[in-house]
């Protein structure tokens, strides 16, 4: 599941006549990067979340092939955030295999193979964290179960009253892996939501488990300045 619906506002004005899924790095779309490493792991089967220049996405993908079965989940008529948007793909994310959830925005050096291994049948998540400098953080216990969020900025802590000074401080790399059970746990949700507040309710009754891989490196291009870095990632890739 690529999440590739946002309005992409920070990468503006290139994203005032393209959508960010489709904002070159390297000469080749954001996109491309993604979908050519889900290809190189083996993967047969993705869906991608439309909103913003939704068309632009739609025709890219039917005019490349990328050796696996690719669904369109359109929200053109309304944005549903990252938790809305998952739910509404699982019409098309059929059967029980574990799913791989991937921001379309961030550049790694991740191996799936060994994120889908951590992945246990007894969770209902497994989120990739690690230790870098942000203002948001997830907040886990020794054994990398979530307990909470907390923003070190304006100082709100999810749940409140928890003591963040026992937990691990770690931040979320917009890739995760869920297992299909947690569409039946996001009934309740309302049409629009955040994947995190969903995890930060389910974590009281489900395992939703952290990932440090070893050796770790990303790149979220979320801003305008962060093209030319992610332009050095990518060959740095290769």
């Amino acid at each position: 599941m690529i999440f590739a619906a946002g309005l992409g506002t920070r990468l503006r004005p290139l994203t005032d006549t393209m959508p960010k899924a489709l904002v070159p790095v390297d000469g080749k779309p954001l996109l491309h990067h993604l979908l050519k490493k889900l290809q190189h792991a083996g993967c047969s089967h993705a869906v991608i979340n439309v909103h913003h220049h939704a068309q632009q996405i739609v025709e890219y993908v039917k005019q490349h092939d990328y050796g696996m079965r690719i669904e369109i989940s359109d929200e053109s008529n309304m944005l549903l955030d990252t938790g809305g948007g998952l739910r509404k793909a699982g019409t098309l994310l059929d059967g029980d295999e574990p799913i791989l959830v991937h921001n379309v925005d961030i550049l790694s050096n991740l191996n799936f193979d060994l994120l889908l291994q951590a992945h246990k049948p007894t969770s209902l998540a497994t989120v990739v964290v690690s230790h870098r400098n942000t203002s948001r953080y997830l907040l886990f216990d020794d054994e990398m179960r979530m307990q909470g969020w907390t923003n070190i900025n304006s100082g709100e802590v999810k749940p409140q009253g928890i003591d963040i000074e026992k937990l691990q401080q770690v931040a979320f790399a917009g890739i995760h892996v869920v297992s299909p059970r947690i569409f039946d746990s996001m009934r309740h949700m309302p049409e629009k939501f955040s994947i995190i507040d969903f995890y930060l309710q389910a974590m009281a009754t489900h395992r939703i488990m952290g990932y440090i891989p070893q050796d770790f490196t990303m790149l979220d291009v979320g801003k305008i300045d962060s093209l030319a870095p992610a332009e050095e990632f990518v060959r740095g890739l290769k």
